[in-house]
């Protein structure tokens, strides 16, 4: 889906950009633009963010539980 239509930035994007280690809304807007438009997207930009850097971290720590199993 598209996040910010100005910038043609889809939720994929703002997923592969938080994999590749953006944390912030600053960041974001930095790399992919999103919310440097007309700003309609920032709600739902953060929204994004927030759940995919939760989902990061929820993956780190199960891969961080199965790195423990195996010692």
């Amino acid at each position: 889906m598209y996040v910010c239509i100005c910038n043609a930035v889809t939720d994929t994007a703002i997923r592969r950009a938080v994999r590749s280690g953006i944390r912030t809304l600053g960041d974001l807007a930095m790399s992919t633009g999103c919310t440097a438009g007309c700003g309609c997207c920032v709600e739902t930009a953060e929204a994004v963010l927030h759940e995919a850097l939760r989902s990061e971290l929820a993956q780190r720590a199960t891969h961080n539980e199965g790195a423990f199993a195996l010692a």
